[in-house]
């Protein structure tokens, strides 16, 4: 594994670990239906599904997305290397596991900067021996570190895709859209952007959820679809058809991973939150859903 090495000092993780305020990455564990959070985090996440008790929806739907963008990008457009901030805590489907199914040469960096995600980096290195993967705990304000770092493990001569998946939303106006140029600007022409963001514009509920979030210190800046075309067009960059469009609209093929489900019994049992992971989300409707995506090319 190229780079720092990661800390085993259990001391040191559990300094880092804030378990009385919750944590985005472990909230949005919590909507995927994962195990990797606290009790803070599933009142942050029950609070948010009083407002919409399908919010958790949109968490579900912008994981598959990453699925189909990741797949298309490998499939059709050659791409063979990665860089994913805010990669969140590991699941199924990680972007180094669906690339290298298609190109098991593939190579991905993961950055993140929350030290539950850095207890699992162990998890999302373990690579194909044909590809290589890597993990950076750095936060994405750290553009020349994770640039730096990243040149350890991709060849930044080659395309790369930045992956900024459900992470910009977390950084007010005046930092996000330098930082994705900054990013866009290390990177080689015929590299990708691969972006989806909390919307302001798509379902009634959505200030309810960010207000719910903001009372829990979770600082949210949601934007317009205007905002979200604005980190392609400061850029120069056009997003591929359909362009910026709500997630599960975003070229859907309708083979998002289910679940067995228990029997209806053990599934009535469970409270609302512990039956997310069980609930099939091929079928989507716009009220459900309070994120944008897109993806686009930087142009030669």
């Amino acid at each position: 594994m190229p780079g720092d090495v990661l800390s085993d000092d259990p001391a040191e993780l559990r300094r880092r670990i804030d378990t009385t305020k919750a944590h985005p990455a472990r909230v949005y564990d919590v909507f995927l239906g994962g195990k990797d959070h606290y009790l803070v985090d599933r009142a942050a996440a029950a609070a948010a599904l009083e407002h919409q008790p399908r919010a958790f929806l949109t968490a579900r739907h912008n994981r598959d997305f990453l699925r189909r963008a990741v797949g298309t990008l490998v499939e059709k457009e050659g791409v063979r290397q990665f860089l994913d901030i805010g990669a969140g805590l590991p699941t199924q489907n990680n972007v180094h596991q669906i690339a290298q199914a298609i190109a098991p040469e593939s190579r991905v960096v993961y950055v993140d900067n929350d030290p539950i995600v850095l207890t699992h980096a162990r998890a999302l290195l373990t690579s194909g021996p044909e590809g290589r993967t890597d993990y950076i705990d750095a936060d994405l304000r750290e553009v020349d570190r994770i640039v730096e770092r990243a040149a350890e493990t991709l060849d930044f001569d080659r395309p790369v895709a930045l992956c900024l998946l459900a992470v910009l939303h977390f950084v007010p106006d005046d930092e996000a859209y330098a930082l994705v140029g900054r990013l866009l600007e290390a990177l080689p022409a015929g590299s990708w952007l691969v972006l989806s963001h909390l919307a302001t514009d798509l379902t009634p509920h959505t200030a309810g959820i960010v207000k719910s979030f903001q009372d829990r210190g979770l600082a949210f800046t949601p934007r317009s679809k205007a905002g979200v075309e604005a980190f392609f067009a400061e850029n120069g960059m056009s997003p591929e058809e359909p362009g910026v469009v709500p997630v599960h609209r975003w070229r859907p093929d309708g083979s998002a991973p289910v679940v067995d489900a228990p029997s209806p019994e053990y599934l009535q049992s469970l409270d609302l939150i512990d039956r997310i992971r069980y609930h099939d989300i091929n079928e989507a409707h716009d009220g459900d859903v309070s994120v944008y995506a897109a993806v686009a090319r930087k142009p030669e």
